[in-house]
């Protein structure tokens, strides 16, 4: 494993410089589950809840998080993302939803923090816009799904986070 980046030779947290990084087109996409009770599910899928549409307002806020964040988490550097996509998928049988966020940018680092950012915020999203009516639900497993480009190359995990060895 490489040694820890975002810390000088005297142990204090810094900006890594990647000044002298060439650029590149790197790719990020990050993936995360909110799950629900049934009942609720239904009132997303049917377009019923009180503040709109959920799923497409979950979309947006994504998008709208990948862009802030470097204001957000403090050792990351501001990038022009090129591409934010935003994805959903329902389960009906676990009664639950999963958010795939994809971010690609040309530039000196990577876009791995973006992607995991959106994943995360789409899934508050869901959860505030329905927490009235359920309060159960639970937000898991937001993980780096692959990652290309940049000096470490290509990345994809291979199993789920929860049973990887770390």
């Amino acid at each position: 494993m490489s040694p820890l980046t975002h810390f000088d030779k005297s142990g204090q947290a810094h900006m890594v410089d990647v000044g002298d990084k060439p650029e590149s087109k790197r790719i990020a996409v990050a993936s995360g589950v909110i799950t629900m009770l049934p009942a609720t599910l239904k009132l997303i899928q049917q377009g019923d809840a009180k503040k709109g549409d959920v799923l497409g307002v979950a979309r947006i806020a994504a998008i709208q998080a990948s862009k802030k964040t470097a204001d957000l988490i403090p050792l990351c550097h501001p990038i022009a993302l090129t591409k934010v996509s935003v994805t959903f998928d329902v389960n009906e049988k676990t009664s639950a939803i999963t958010i795939t966020s994809s971010c690609e940018t040309t530039g000196q680092t990577g876009v791995e923090m973006e992607a995991l950012t959106a994943g995360s915020v789409g899934l508050l999203t869901i959860y505030d816009m329905v927490k009235a009516v359920d309060r159960t639900m639970v937000i898991s497993n937001i993980h780096l799904v692959e990652k290309t480009g940049g000096r470490s190359g290509v990345y994809k995990r291979d199993e789920e986070p929860s049973k990887a060895k770390v």
